[in-house]
Parts: structure tokens; sequence; C-alpha cells
């Protein structure tokens, strides 16, 4: 895997392009002197944490043959106060949407993803407490 990340030249934006060819760009808030047009790169870290887990969730779902119609992930994380802030607690809240889901399922999909498959949220994990809730919708 493969990224190139290159300041733009304007305050503290930076862009990103990943090994597949897609474009990411980053920015810092004001007072660090960017310009608030894009995401904080730790952002970025916490949503590719979102996606990575999510992206579990439904593949493992979907492999077992289960209706899943939607799936999304809230995190609320919390980062250290000095430096390097790390992030230092992670709670993820999904809500999973489909026909006639069993809890079970979906409890296992999630606990696979948090303890086996996400690569993403086990390097986060060295340095934050993460947690998990889980809510269903049925959509029959």
């Amino acid at each position: 895997m493969e990224c190139t990340v290159r300041w733009t030249g304007a305050g503290m934006s930076f862009l990103a392009e990943t090994g597949s060819g897609h474009l990411l760009p980053m920015d810092g808030s004001p007072d660090g002197g960017g310009r608030d047009l894009a995401p904080r790169p730790m952002e970025v870290v916490l949503a590719g944490t979102g996606g990575c887990t999510a992206y579990d969730v439904v593949l493992i779902l979907k492999r077992g043959r289960h209706d899943v119609r939607g799936c999304e992930v809230k995190l609320d994380a919390e980062r250290a106060a000095d430096d390097p802030k790390v992030f230092t607690r992670i709670a993820m809240h999904f809500v999973v949407r489909g026909r006639n889901l069993q809890r079970e399922a979906v409890e296992r999909a999630v606990k696979l993803s948090h303890e086996k498959y996400c690569s993403a949220s086990a390097m986060l994990a060295k340095t934050a407490a993460i947690t998990t809730s889980i809510e269903m919708v049925d959509e029959t």
C-alpha cells in the first residue's frame, strides 16, 4: 500500500494521493495555520477506522446471507491532552438496517470486526479504549 501526501503550499493544506489513485484533501484549523477547507488529518484517521469496521460488518453479514440494507457507525473519540495527542477513547455506535436481521448475527459481525478483521481499530486499540454499541432498524 502506498500514499503520497503533498503540501499544497497554501496555509496547512495537504493533498494525499492514494495508491489506488484517489485524492484526499486535508487541512488544519485556522488557529494552526490552516483555512478549514478539508478534514483534519486525525479526523481522516478516525473516519478511516469507521470505514474499515463498517466494511467488515457489512461484508460479514452479506456473506452470512443476512438481508442487510444499511450500516453506519458513529464514532466519538477523545485524544490525549499532550503531544503526541493519540486517541485515548473511541466509542463506536453501529446502526444496522435490514430485513429480519438477527441481533446475534449483528453482534457477532461487530465483534469479529473489532477483534479480528479491522486493522485500523486494532492499531488504535494500542492507545485507545474502544467500546462498541449496536442499534438495529428492521426494514420489513
